[in-house]
């Protein structure tokens, strides 16, 4: 794909999967439109083995952008970063086709492993806003992320997760749609889990009070 042809089709998905664009020209004063732009770029240099040219551009584009990707990165088509600053994408994460990420997203590694320590992240895949997804583990297909949430490990398909430390409430749709970008609308397990343990309790009690009322009419008798 050429030069041209590869900043239209950027520009495309941004403007996509952000409502405030209303133009092409927008994208341009878009950071994470730059920073894909030489992530590309550096990981080109870094196949290459140019390592310190490859982290000089990388390091500057973070100076500019607030987006920290490492060149090392293998990032399929179709990234998308809304806002995007505090985003970290470490050396050895793996990030498939049409993901979207929000600012404050960390893909990093857990700090006590050598070789690949960062996450594998399937196609189709929201994460979002401040979300730590920390280790060498897969983020299945089709999976979304809460905001907020710290993933500490390995996620199925068709999974959402929300939480500290992020819990899994699996989903059965195929594929999520790119106008399903919801951040807020997530199942809460603890509080399910809360509304669970009342319910049980107020089974208990009442199994309690059933049983004081048949003593007492036994002692009646």
């Amino acid at each position: 794909m050429g030069i041209l042809k590869y900043i239209q089709s950027e520009i495309a998905i941004v403007r996509e999967r952000d409502p405030a664009i209303h133009s092409s020209v927008e994208v341009l004063l878009y950071p994470s439109f730059w920073a894909v732009l030489e992530y590309r770029l550096s990981h080109r240099l870094y196949l290459k083995k140019h390592y310190f040219l490859a982290r000089w551009i990388s390091q500057r584009c973070a100076r500019k952008t607030g987006i920290e990707i490492h060149p090392g990165a293998k990032i399929g088509k179709g990234l998308f970063i809304d806002h995007g600053h505090g985003v970290i994408i470490g050396e050895t994460a793996v990030v498939g086709d049409n993901v979207t990420l929000y600012q404050g997203v960390t893909l990093g590694g857990n700090g006590k492993e050598k070789g690949k320590r960062h996450p594998t992240v399937g196609n189709n895949v929201m994460i979002s806003a401040g979300a730590k997804v920390l280790g060498s583990f897969t983020i299945g297909d089709n999976s979304k992320i809460g905001a907020g949430s710290v993933v500490l490990s390995q996620v199925p398909p068709n999974s959402t997760v929300v939480g500290v430390p992020g819990r899994v409430v699996k989903r059965n749709n195929v594929r999520l749609p790119q106008q399903d970008l919801d951040q807020v609308n997530l199942p809460d397990p603890v509080k399910m889990d809360i509304q669970a343990l009342k319910a049980e309790n107020a089974c208990l009690r009442a199994d309690i009070r059933k049983l004081f009322e048949i003593c007492r009419s036994r002692e009646k008798v």
